[in-house]
């Protein structure tokens, strides 16, 4: 997948679960792909979806980081971000590899998708049109920073009836 929908992705899941650490979660997103960047800064040589792509390896650290060690939640959000890197990436033909000690490729969906296709943008796109519906039967905790309550501000006195009037039928 592009980096375009590994953000889209990791950043509405995130979203929705917690808000302020969106930025770690689309960091966590893109990390397999510059992780093998910075490995390759050394000299030494990389495979793409090689090691860095390991879906053990992001899990454990998902896991421990949720469950047991972290640091005002922004390395579990860190790593579910590569959890999901590594999800979709398994969507693909080339899959990833499921852990060192195996020489076979973890697939999701009979990898039948492309890099680049257009599927690719429409699973991005249905995640996030999912999120955004989550979000609001779950009742968004009140961040929405694109999408203003203009009745609610105006009830709390915040707005003018004349900035209510102008702005009501605006959704974003």
């Amino acid at each position: 997948m592009r980096w375009f929908n590994h953000t889209l992705i990791a950043g509405a899941a995130c979203a929705v679960v917690s808000p302020p650490h969106v930025a770690a979660a689309v960091a966590g997103a893109t990390a397999p792909d510059w992780l093998e960047w910075l490995i390759k800064l050394t000299g030494k040589r990389v495979k793409h979806r090689g090691h860095t792509h390991l879906f053990s390896h992001w899990l454990i650290f998902a896991l421990a980081t949720t469950f047991i060690w972290d640091w005002h939640g922004l390395l579990t959000a860190f790593a579910w971000g590569g959890v999901s890197h590594i999800l979709t990436d398994a969507m693909t033909v080339t899959g990833v590899p499921f852990s060192p000690y195996s020489d076979r490729r973890f697939h999701l969906f009979g990898g039948r998708f492309r890099t680049g296709d257009p599927v690719e943008y429409a699973i991005a796109g249905a995640v996030v049109l999912v999120c955004i519906a989550l979000s609001h039967l779950t009742g968004g905790d009140g961040f929405a920073p694109f999408f203003y309550d203009w009745g609610g501000l105006y009830d709390s006195g915040l707005i003018d009836g004349k900035e209510w009037k102008a702005n009501r039928f605006r959704l974003i």
